[in-house]
């Protein structure tokens, strides 16, 4: 019902819309998902700001900036807890991995075996790269797998980077779509304990793998097909989750 791009609004996804090429995509939903906590409204208008101090063009702003023009860029931003510093910072890793590998997908391809269960190994690879070329300080905007985090953020990312229908716009082609990791945060929590797909009391790494198995095996190609509809229960004012779960 909700797979439509006319319910898109409001969601930091509609972002990538304005980029066909994936190269310039990829920058773009990098920083939209990371930014996407908190009041939608907010995050919309964070995003904005980011993407005007970068012009036209993420990617040929990040290429032509040196390390001191990017974090004077970011000066004095801030979207609740994340800071200009954090977001100059994850930006100067991308830049560097773009300029090692020629894009991010290139970066995260280097990092993925298709005999992984899922795209867990290869985000662990990815967010270590970004820190790595970016600054080795604690970076909220890029948390490891490895530490247990669900990472809904960057599971958002590669949400929209690697599927491709009528609402994600995809263009990292050669990750499987069955890897992927549900996105989840307390929202789809509360939606998945209420429908008995986990009796796990944290919203943690663990919880996000027991709920995607749990839609594999509903939809074992793309087991995150299920998560835009979902979200738009607790982001759209004319959805009603309650009479959702009880038709359920």
């Amino acid at each position: 019902m909700y797979n439509r791009r006319r319910f898109v609004h409001p969601d930091p996804l509609e972002f990538l819309y304005d980029y066909p090429d994936p190269a310039e995509r990829e920058l773009v939903g990098l920083i939209a998902s990371s930014l996407a906590y908190g009041r939608v409204a907010q995050i919309l208008k964070s995003v904005s700001s980011v993407l005007e101090r970068m012009h036209h063009s993420p990617r040929s702003f990040l290429l032509n900036s040196s390390r001191k023009d990017l974090l004077a860029s970011f000066s004095g931003f801030r979207h609740r807890f994340t800071t200009g510093d954090e977001m100059g910072y994850m930006l100067l890793g991308a830049k560097r991995v773009i300029e090692r590998y020629a894009s991010l997908y290139e970066c995260f391809l280097a990092g993925f075996n298709n005999n992984d269960d899922t795209i867990i190994p290869a985000l662990s690879a990815f967010v270590n790269e970004l820190n790595r070329a970016g600054s080795e300080r604690k970076n909220s905007l890029l948390p490891s797998p490895e530490m247990g985090s669900a990472c809904k953020r960057l599971n958002l990312f590669l949400r929209w980077m690697v599927r491709k229908d009528r609402v994600d716009p995809g263009g990292w082609s050669m990750i499987p779509r069955s890897s992927l990791i549900i996105p989840l945060d307390t929202h789809m929590y509360k939606i998945c304990t209420d429908l008995d797909m986990t009796c796990r009391k944290n919203a943690d790494m663990l919880t996000a793998i027991e709920i995607t198995k749990s839609f594999s095996r509903i939809a074992p190609e793309d087991p995150v097909r299920y998560d835009f509809s979902l979200t738009r229960l607790g982001i759209r004012k004319d959805a009603d989750p309650d009479a959702f779960l009880k038709d359920y």
